[in-house]
């Protein structure tokens, strides 16, 4: 079958992914923000300034980024507990968010940073899969425009971004491979998979797993070959954020 016919629920090609908009400075008191919509997952990400660094860091002479990730209790179809009602955060929420911590800290030159952290904050509003990977491109542009503001107000004398980074998901769905999986999709593939991909270095981290059967190494190269061609989409989006920023 030709990945390009092949239909999906939502009615997009194998190759097709959803619609991407962006809206920065989405949040009035943070440092620097955005809402990235990816079809109807919706993620504000937001950028804060630290002037205090981990107490393990303390004179490397160097700084640091760390993230945190969460759900909104009604992002899904059934209310979801808030975590700090529970007292501790899910194995899962812990995954994604050091996830994104790395996936951005590769954007950066740490000893540019000076003794600085920033902290990357995602919350999910409206969840239909591929949280972590809209979290990821979305952090990236908070970061940037944080970074601007950094620079312009002579915080920083050099910029510490040194790569430019985007995150989509992938999968198998009835043996075909597709491209950004929607929750009805993401549910019944045979195969998750989510990518990190940097403009210069190509692929930062990947995250395959079979929930059903297995795959082979030329469907996870079909599957690559669909998150590459995708991050230059991504990346022109965020560039297009980030250069009409003053």
């Amino acid at each position: 079958m030709n990945n390009k016919l092949m239909r999906r629920p939502s009615g997009r090609d194998a190759n097709q992914s959803r619609k991407v908009e962006v809206i920065k400075h989405y949040i009035k008191n943070a440092d620097a923000s955005c809402l990235i919509n990816v079809g109807e997952t919706s993620v504000i990400c937001t950028a804060s300034l630290d002037k205090r660094i981990p107490m393990w860091l303390k004179g490397a002479g160097k700084g640091w980024l760390t993230a945190e990730y969460g759900m909104l209790p009604a992002s899904t179809n059934t209310r979801n507990d808030r975590e700090s009602s529970k007292g501790k955060q899910s194995g899962r929420t812990q995954e994604i968010q050091r996830l994104i911590g790395r996936s951005l800290r590769a954007a950066l030159d740490l000893k540019k940073l000076k003794e600085l952290q920033i902290k990357i904050d995602c919350d999910v509003i409206n969840a239909d899969g591929g949280t972590r990977t809209a979290s990821i491109t979305g952090g990236w542009i908070a970061l940037s425009l944080l970074i601007k503001s950094l620079l312009k107000n002579k915080i920083l004398k050099e910029n510490p971004i040194v790569d430019q980074i985007s995150a989509t998901s992938c999968g198998i769905y009835k043996g075909i491979e597709i491209i950004d999986l929607d929750y009805s999709e993401d549910s019944d593939a045979e195969t998750d998979a989510n990518f990190v991909i940097s403009k210069s270095k190509n692929l930062i981290e990947v995250q395959a797993t079979a929930e059903k059967g297995n795959f082979n190494k030329e469907q996870l190269n079909k599957m690559i070959d669909l998150a590459s061609n995708e991050s230059r989409n991504l990346f022109k989006i965020q560039d297009s954020i980030i250069t009409n920023e003053k």
